[in-house]
């Protein structure tokens, strides 16, 4: 984003506003200089219920910012909005996040632990990621694959996204990565896409079980699952969770395959 920052001393009042990289705040053991976090920021639990709370990832409350005078605020380009960061960036020092790929996480992660001196944590926590994934056995051969964000209108992951990466690290071919980042769907072209696998994302459009009939109509040959979003999403400490759980969804993928 062509901006850069310098920070004299380790910052003491953080304010995070991004849910995954709040959590990656608390896994590097900074829940003491976080005083900030948006209302969508909910790992881990209990911690993030202590903050206060400066609005949503792309609705700042300015005013409430202001109160806390952090020394860092940190944000990321897809997750918040340009204007809200630029009105930031005149008063603060804020540093921005870029993500599309696993690289791109863990680089975020060893440049958080430089800026808030946790490089030894960080290190740790980026070869645990790095172990997790090089033991993901994707599928083979891969599975045309959609998956779906949102409902009313149909939106699905396209390309230049931690989704799209993530997908195509199981070996789930994603059929829209042709399209732009978040595509609307109509139920026509998701026919002609003719997948052979659907997932709907337990969020930002929390897709339960009873949706699965609804897409079966659409695509009766498709199989089809509801999913956890943060799994496939989060690139923060998360990532932690993310091989055991994607290496779930390739077996029962593989399983139903067979039969």
């Amino acid at each position: 984003m062509g901006n850069s920052i310098k920070l004299e001393h380790p910052p003491q009042r953080i304010v995070s506003l991004v849910p995954s990289q709040t959590e990656l705040l608390f896994g590097l053991g900074l829940g003491d200089r976080i005083v900030g976090v948006t209302k969508f920021c909910i790992h881990p639990k209990e911690q993030v219920k202590q903050k206060t709370k400066i609005g949503g990832t792309k609705n700042f409350k300015f005013d409430v910012i202001d109160q806390l005078q952090p020394d860092l605020i940190i944000g990321n380009k897809e997750e918040n909005y340009k204007e809200g960061i630029e009105q930031l960036q005149q008063k603060y020092k804020v540093w921005m996040s870029d993500i599309h790929t696993l690289d791109d996480a863990l680089q975020m992660l060893q440049q958080v632990g430089q800026l808030t001196g946790t490089d030894a944590r960080a290190a740790e926590l980026e070869e645990s990621i790095k172990s997790g994934f090089e033991h993901l056995k994707p599928l083979q051969p891969s599975i045309k694959t959609a998956y779906f964000i949102w409902r009313k209108p149909y939106m699905a992951v396209g390309s230049h996204n931690i989704i799209d990466y993530m997908l195509e690290r199981c070996g789930f071919e994603n059929v829209f990565s042709n399209l732009s980042r978040y595509p609307e769907i109509t139920a026509k072209q998701l026919q002609l896409a003719n997948p052979q696998l659907i997932l709907l994302s337990s969020e930002p459009y929390p897709f339960k079980e009873k949706h699965i009939q609804e897409f079966q109509g659409i695509c009766p040959q498709a199989s089809i699952k509801v999913v956890d979003g943060e799994m496939f999403s989060w690139y923060g400490s998360r990532l932690l969770h993310a091989p055991a759980y994607l290496q779930q969804v390739i077996e029962q993928v593989k399983q139903e395959q067979k039969v």
